[in-house]
């Protein structure tokens, strides 16, 4: 007697079934249906998390990890606050910023945000300066009042390098025709592209000293910060607000975008849902296959009962069938689920190039290239959903593989 007897007749089964290529052929398309949904769930998370990590740095590139901002106006001894600031040893770097809204005026006139900063510090928060087109950042010197502008801003002005703009501060000056708003002629010296809309289109780089005389400020409106843990900022910014003593404002990365990346990380579970609900419909065409193994084994079933199986083990012979054939589908999908999420920014260039089109237009996407970013967590739920849907499969054809009656079965025989 081979042990244990369900393991042992199931394995068995699976081989002789071939015998009827009715059932085989139900049994291979349930296979290969399992193995498509499996590889589509990976493949599509992968993307998924490809765009996400891809926006995430876009928008991280620019935006600090957490802020403290002063509220009873600009920090005076910021450099002396910095330098207790990265005494921290989650902070990884600290850059003073002045923010303030202002009306650009070239060829056309666009609003835009003046970021007032270091040129020296500010690449220890922050990627700007990888991401300039035309410039660089020792570009912008106290008391040049040069700007630099994001790719889009600048089309939207009219202006190129070299060009003049008239930067103008919801600040008013007392002059003997009456208040007018305080503004600047400044020297576009440099372009950026960082790939996302919000900045590319509303934000102008001035030095830290420029941006405080234009707005008559007493010194930068706060410090960012950049961690060595992003996802536990508010925690380290609140603790570095208590030791500094004085009164300041935390904002985050999760605060100041929360709506993008909730929206963002909502679209996966969905996605993620769906598509588990597909792989289950691909796993439930098991119950077909077995109902028909059934049918076709009902002498077997009979012959086994009047031997003194157990129903219960009837249940676990057909159950060890369909989860040999369901654990095959999924070997099969996750093999080429990892494939097609390692290659799938080939296989995207391949696509381009044979059919002569773009997955993704530059003029429309800010992202114009397919990303992937493969999760081995993913690839172990997505395996372990699956085994269960074809474990849940499974449990209907069994049971009624169990309540075979032999007498009746055997009647005909």
């Amino acid at each position: 007697m081979f042990y244990p007897l369900q393991l042992f007749i199931g394995l068995r089964y699976t081989r002789a079934k071939r015998r009827n290529h009715f059932i085989s052929f139900i049994s291979l398309v349930s296979m290969l249906g399992i193995a498509v949904g499996v590889a589509a769930l990976i493949a599509v998370m992968s993307v998924m998390n490809g765009f996400q990590g891809d926006m995430q740095e876009r928008i991280l590139g620019m935006v600090a990890h957490a802020s403290i901002e002063s509220v009873d106006g600009g920090i005076v001894d910021w450099r002396d606050t910095v330098q207790k600031v990265e005494a921290n040893p989650h902070v990884v770097g600290a850059a003073p910023y002045l923010d303030a809204q202002a009306l650009l005026r070239g060829r056309r006139t666009s609003a835009a945000v003046v970021h007032g900063l270091v040129p020296e510090q500010e690449p220890r928060v922050s990627n700007i300066g990888d991401k300039l087109l035309k410039g660089s950042l020792a570009d912008l010197k106290p008391g040049s009042f040069n700007v630099i502008l994001g790719n889009e801003l600048a089309m939207q002005l009219g202006v190129r390098v070299g060009d003049k703009v008239t930067v103008m501060v919801p600040e008013f000056s007392v002059t003997p025709v009456g208040a007018v708003p305080r503004s600047k002629n400044c020297e576009v010296v440099g372009v950026f592209s960082v790939g996302f809309a919000e900045y590319d289109t509303g934000v102008a780089l001035m030095n830290m000293d420029d941006a405080i005389t234009l707005l008559r400020a007493d010194g930068p409106g706060g410090i960012r910060l950049k961690l060595d843990d992003m996802f536990d900022a508010y925690k380290i910014a609140v603790g570095l607000r208590d030791h500094l003593g004085q009164y300041f404002r935390i904002t985050t990365w999760e605060q100041s975008h929360q709506n993008f990346f909730s929206a963002v990380k909502m679209e996966k579970t969905v996605m993620f849902i769906i598509l588990s609900l597909i792989v289950g419909v691909a796993a439930f065409n098991l119950v077909s296959t077995l109902i028909m193994l059934v049918t076709d084994k009902q002498a077997d079933i009979a012959i086994l009962r009047t031997l003194g199986i157990s129903p219960n083990k009837v249940m676990g012979i057909f159950t060890v069938q369909g989860v040999i054939v369901g654990s095959f589908g999924i070997l099969l999908g996750l093999v080429g689920g990892v494939l097609l999420a390692w290659y799938i920014p080939d296989v995207a260039k391949w696509i381009e190039h044979t059919f002569h089109f773009e997955i993704l237009p530059a003029d429309i996407y800010y992202i114009n290239e397919v990303p992937s970013d493969l999760h081995w967590s993913d690839v172990g739920w997505v395996a372990a959903i699956a085994w269960v849907f074809c474990l849940l499969a499974t449990l209907y054809p069994a049971w009624r593989a169990a309540r075979t009656q032999p007498a009746a079965a055997l009647r005909y025989e």
